[in-house]
């Protein structure tokens, strides 16, 4: 069992989380094959999305970015420029690979305002944790309480539709679906 909560002003003192492999985007249909056809391999990978924000109740945005992490790539899918796609589709869909994340029903959400899918084997690590007596609701609390490190958010409001991302965004989107897939490892080592 873990730790329930964890206070901000003690995750502000810990050391911050850096990548741990390759980053990966993926910008065109034919990079969104080659990394499919790699990721239809894994067992388990960890998953996110990003969308930009809107500071304006009137203004929303569709998903810009999925993020997809094996456990050495974490590829980057900009969704608006690679469109609707088949290989994406059948990944989320099959009960072969093991999806994990969190507050996935939102992901949902908006995934299939950009396609229509019926996602498939995805893990909500918010009930996960719980079976753990984790309390905590947010990923960087519970990444603090399991592993003892701090998920920088610094790049969260940041605008996911650029025509190119920033080495920090990149960072900032592989960390938290590198996060969603160590989360989970870690705690199927508790059964």
């Amino acid at each position: 069992m873990y730790q329930a909560t964890i206070d901000k002003e003690y995750i502000a003192t810990l050391p911050i989380v850096q990548p741990h492999g390759r980053i990966v985007v993926v910008k065109s249909r034919k990079e969104a094959d080659a990394a499919v056809a790699a990721l239809m391999h894994e067992s388990i990978i960890g998953f996110d999305t990003e969308t930009r924000p809107s500071f304006s109740p009137r203004t929303h945005h569709s998903v810009a970015l999925m993020q997809l992490a094996a456990a050495d790539t974490c590829f980057l899918f900009r969704l608006q420029f690679i469109g609707e796609h088949q290989g994406l589709k059948q990944l989320l869909e099959s009960d072969n690979v093991q999806k994990i994340g969190l507050s996935i029903k939102d992901d949902f959400h908006a995934l299939r305002a950009w396609m229509p899918l019926t996602p498939s084997n995805f893990v909500e690590l918010q009930t996960l944790a719980g079976q753990f007596g984790i309390a905590e609701k947010s990923l960087q609390k519970m990444y603090a309480l399991i592993f003892g490190k701090k998920i920088s958010k610094a790049q969260r409001l940041s605008n996911w539709e650029a025509p190119i991302l920033t080495p920090q965004q990149k960072k900032y989107a592989a960390i938290d679906a590198w996060a969603c897939r160590d989360i989970f490892i870690e705690l199927q080592k508790q059964h």
